[in-house]
């Protein structure tokens, strides 16, 4: 028998093949989210604040306890938030669902998941911005009248009048309230009145054009003010576009990055997308030189998730609470997590470096550094999602000049600003070991526990303390969450619908008219619909308006890709121009070069020696008649001696000629 010799080439493609395995497996194990993990409540991101704006967390503090919030706070389970006098704010649950809180408004948080957003609105009004709804998700506000919930992408207002009723507003999109009486619908252009507190009166009306108008256009006014046109004070400019100013369409860090992730949209505007090697399409701030991630802010301990970093910097969320930091060239660059993952959201992706003579420090960390993601009960104790956390001294950004954040603890809670950072030796923490969780170090827990953080005590007046605390309600589901053994609803003070309430009609008393006053006939039976048949119905839509979207998505980034091509061959061609004039500028400055050279030349070896004539000295003129008088007269006798004898040989002359000429025919004068 022939034997085979496959080593060392099979081996090598199972190696190989092995390799591809376990890189796949890894990548998977990365993005692969436990039940645990699917179980953690997001974080939602307070955008803006106009005015005083206050936060109290409902599971771990008392209802007289308000702080004031700041720009990129997170806000999750528990958490309340009150707007005062003339004080506005805005919310940001993903990169494409919002809200906007009008003065003296309450809203809380009942449950904020990747598939369920539940709020509570005690008082006040709100509008909110629905850009995107898988089916099945679930996006409600409860009122102490009923749940309204928002079936569709679109835009709505609730809001509670002092009549002692809630009035919702369907903008564009499909709203369903769920009540103690029963539930009902309401479409785009439509408002519903909910009165007394069982919802037993319900109106539905027109919402005028006027009205509709004004809402739309001071909502884009101050949700986009550096891109809004006034396009939308037309209400019906706004119902034939109204996904004109969607964020997933306008800007481009939605093509990079998924689209879940609050402040996304704000990259673009202070920073720049590169394709970064090793690491893809990475986000590049246009900061000051030396600066370095996490050193402008401040820390806070923020329940459920821990130490917290809130920045100062317009754009900082997204890239402190997803994803890592690398440094490159000297720049540093974010890495997002991939378009289609679900990112979880991390309260500070560093490392902390304890150290001794009461200083403190810590690190971002970047790609390749592990995480441990980890919650605290309401005692502060750290419970991890994955297993107990594994680091490694040697962390990439270690070594990275200025990467390293150092400053006494004392100083913990204030805000730090990356210009008065001292420089510190990197000897000072040479010999100290990062660790994930603060709190597991006595003065550094102490530190967190004890600091008011740097945000403010409001004190809210009694009344409307006591009033937003106890007041109770409706929602459609229970809340529930892994981290609290308390009783959510007892806690939050929420009312579920009952089952029988839920498969009732409201009795809705129809006063829609048209624009001309006539009134609109309502056909009840549509009303009576198997709820089955409306749920497929929504499910169609939904899918349809999804696909709508992903078309017109991709139609999007083929033009922009086109329009960046263009303007990739718009530069090489300017470059190609530059370099032209650039070699003909250099040209001529070598050849003026080479002219000052030979100027400089000749200069060195100085100009031909000068001949210098000696000028004759001249006599005076009556002296130079004198000589040459004198001279004449000494001549005059040796002339006089030589004439005779210059005669005598001329005669002497004369024959001989005459002799040689012979008997020549011819006159002459020397004939005799």
């Amino acid at each position: 028998m022939q034997e085979i010799k496959v080593w060392p080439h099979l081996t090598i493609v199972a190696l190989a093949c092995a390799l591809l395995a376990g890189g796949g497996v890894a990548l998977w194990m990365k993005h692969e989210r436990t039940a645990e993990a699917a179980a953690l409540p997001n974080a939602a991101r307070i955008e803006r604040v106009e005015g005083q704006v206050a936060l109290n967390n409902s599971l771990v503090e008392p209802e007289t306890e308000w702080r004031a919030v700041q720009p990129n706070t997170p806000i999750s389970l528990g958490d309340r938030i009150y707007t005062r006098d003339n004080s506005r704010t805005s919310l940001a649950f993903t990169g494409r669902n919002f809200a906007t809180l009008d003065p003296n408004t309450s809203l809380d948080v009942l449950a904020l998941q990747d598939r369920r957003t539940q709020l509570a609105l005690r008082d006040g009004s709100a509008i909110f911005d629905v850009g995107y709804l898988n089916p099945g998700d679930l996006f409600e506000v409860g009122t102490p009248y009923g749940a309204v919930d928002f079936e569709q992408p679109g835009l709505y207002q609730v809001g509670l009048d002092d009549n002692g009723g809630a009035i919702v507003s369907v903008l564009s999109g499909l709203a369903q309230v769920v009540g103690l009486g029963g539930n009902g619908r309401i479409g785009k252009g439509e408002m519903l009145s909910l009165l007394g507190q069982t919802a037993a009166q319900v109106v539905l009306s027109r919402l005028q054009p006027d009205d509709a108008g004004y809402f739309v256009d001071d909502y884009y006014r101050q949700r986009y003010p550096q891109r809004y046109d006034g396009r939308y004070v037309n209400y019906d400019a706004y119902l034939s576009d109204p996904y004109y100013y969607d964020p997933y369409r306008q800007y481009q860090g939605y093509q990079y990055a998924s689209n879940s992730i609050p402040g996304l949209y704000d990259l673009d505007y202070y920073g720049d997308w590169v394709n970064l090697d090793n690491y893809g399409y990475s986000w590049r701030p246009r900061v000051d030189d030396g600066w370095a991630p996490y050193q402008y802010g401040s820390w806070t301990n923020d329940y459920p998730y821990g130490p917290t970093w809130v920045s100062s910097e317009p754009w900082g969320y997204a890239p402190y609470h997803y994803g890592r930091w690398v440094n490159a060239g000297n720049q540093w660059f974010w890495v997002p997590d991939g378009v289609n993952t679900q990112p979880t959201y991390s309260p500070a992706l560093v490392a902390f470096v304890p150290m001794e003579s009461g200083m403190i420090g810590w690190v971002p960390l970047a790609p390749a550094d592990a995480y441990a993601p980890r919650y605290y009960d309401t005692n502060w104790q750290p419970h991890y999602v994955y297993g107990s956390p594994v680091i490694d001294r040697q962390m990439v950004n270690w070594d990275v000049p200025g990467a390293v954040t150092i400053i006494p603890l004392q100083e913990f809670g204030n805000v730090i600003d990356y210009k008065s950072l001292r420089k510190m030796d990197k000897r000072m923490y040479a010999n100290s070991r990062p660790i994930y969780d603060p709190l597991t170090v006595g003065p550094l827990r102490n530190a967190f526990l004890n600091s008011a953080w740097g945000r403010g005590k409001i004190d809210l007046p009694p009344g409307i303390a006591k009033k937003l605390y106890a007041r109770q309600v409706v929602s459609s589901a229970i809340p529930v969450s892994v981290l609290s053994h308390k009783d959510l609803k007892k806690v939050l003070h929420v009312e579920s619908v009952p089952d029988k309430a839920r498969g009732q009609q409201l009795k809705i008393r129809d006063e829609r008219q048209d624009f001309k006053g006539r009134a609109v006939r309502v056909d009840d039976s549509n009303r009576g619909r198997d709820a089955k048949q409306d749920m497929k119905r929504l499910e169609r839509d939904q899918f349809e308006q999804n696909r709508k979207q992903e078309e017109n998505l991709q139609r999007f980034r083929v033009n922009q890709a086109r329009q960046q091509q263009q303007a990739q061959k718009a530069v090489e061609r300017q470059q190609q121009e530059n370099l032209r004039r650039n070699n003909e500028s250099r040209g001529a400055l070598l050849r003026q070069a080479e002219k000052v050279q030979r100027k400089n030349s000749r200069q060195d070896f100085g100009p031909p020696p000068r001949q210098i004539v000696q000028p004759v000295t001249r006599a005076p003129q009556a002296t130079q008649k004198a000589e040459r008088h004198e001279f004449k007269q000494q001549a005059r006798p040796q002339q006089q001696q030589q004439q005779p004898q210059q005669k005598v040989e001329r005669k002497q002359e004369r024959p001989q000629q005459a002799a040689n000429a012979g008997g020549g025919k011819g006159k002459g004068k020397g004939r005799p």
